[in-house]
């Protein structure tokens, strides 16, 4: 094996954080592999290369090209397999995310590389990398390897610990990749966010609320204990099927696949294609009226009662504790 190479992705003057935990993955499979490793980042600034340099990262290849100014599928990856190619990297990591799960696959075909999604780890024994990923919507999980030389690897957020270390200086290398309008068969113009809510992917706590809630007009309860816990808000797929929620917020199988440290379940009972989008957060909170709930299975803490007593008192003592 040659070298390990990171897709970074800017957030503002930083990079998002689930960029910081491929990082750290990265550096204890290259310790493990006794390679070296380095990121890609397209149209970066000095202040996204220098929070890279806060987890070890030592080097990043720079990408600077106008056409590239707004994301398109097709030319960044081609930027990032011919990065690929001429820095003699053949380990790619992508953050699981919204982009990254759409790179990855494609920059893989342009490489002619094996492909894996949805790892929660990557392992490695004399010199092969095995990675685990969930299967039958999380009741299972596999270990599998990639046989081609070339090796593309898909991680889920909020599975790998992002790990600061001490500062490092960055080595930066500008590359020039030969990008024309025809690279571009479509592209984002603009991007509508709204700046106060969390992202479910990049949150490390979530609330969600599911059928038991009611009606729509009551998911401001939802809202309320995920502003005291300093959380993003979700949603099941029942709720969002109403109308309730947008689909941006829906966790489960036909939605977003988290891994918080805490997820609060709230008026869900815990049907296993919502399962299969949370069961590997680290803290399950559910609270539910009825006791028998399969919510409760996998739960690490439970609180049977009526979510429309338990929620404003939760709240409040959350409220008090932060004080």
């Amino acid at each position: 094996m040659k070298k390990i190479l990171i897709y970074l992705e800017p957030n503002k003057e930083v990079l998002k954080r689930t960029s910081y935990e491929l990082i750290s993955a990265a550096k204890i499979l290259s310790e493990q592999l006794n390679i070296g490793f380095l990121g890609v980042l397209v149209n970066g600034t000095e202040s996204q290369v220098k929070s890279a340099g806060e987890y070890g990262l030592t080097e990043v290849i720079m990408v600077n090209n106008a056409i590239l100014n707004d994301y398109s599928l097709t030319s960044y990856a081609k930027v990032i397999s011919e990065t690929a190619k001429s820095s003699d990297c053949d380990i790619l990591l992508f953050a699981g995310n919204a982009s990254g799960l759409e790179l990855a696959p494609r920059v893989a075909a342009k490489l002619s590389a094996g492909y894996i999604s949805d790892c929660i780890a990557l392992e490695s024994a004399g010199g092969q990398i095995t990675a685990k990923k969930p299967v039958y919507a999380g009741k299972a999980v596999i270990t599998s390897k990639i046989k081609t030389e070339t090796q593309v690897f898909a991680l889920r957020p909020n599975v790998f610990t992002a790990v600061k270390t001490s500062t490092t200086d960055v080595a930066i290398k500008n590359l020039e990749i030969y990008i024309t309008q025809e690279d571009v068969k479509s592209k984002v113009v603009s991007l509508t966010k709204n700046e106060g809510k969390l992202d479910v992917l990049e949150a490390d706590i979530i609330v969600s609320g599911g059928r038991g809630i009611k009606a729509p007009e009551n998911y401001n309860l939802i809202e309320l204990l995920a502003d005291s816990f300093g959380a993003a808000v979700g949603a099941s797929r029942a709720v969002v099927d109403a109308g309730w929620r947008p689909h941006t917020e829906q966790v489960g199988q036909t939605g977003k696949t988290v891994s918080p440290s805490l997820y609060v379940a709230c008026g869900i009972s815990g049907a296993i294609q919502h399962l299969a989008g949370m069961s590997t957060s680290k803290i399950i909170l559910a609270i539910n009226k009825d006791k028998d709930a399969p919510i409760f299975k996998v739960a690490d803490y439970g609180i049977v009662g009526d979510l429309f007593a338990v929620i404003p008192k939760l709240s409040e003592k959350i409220h008090e504790f932060k004080k």
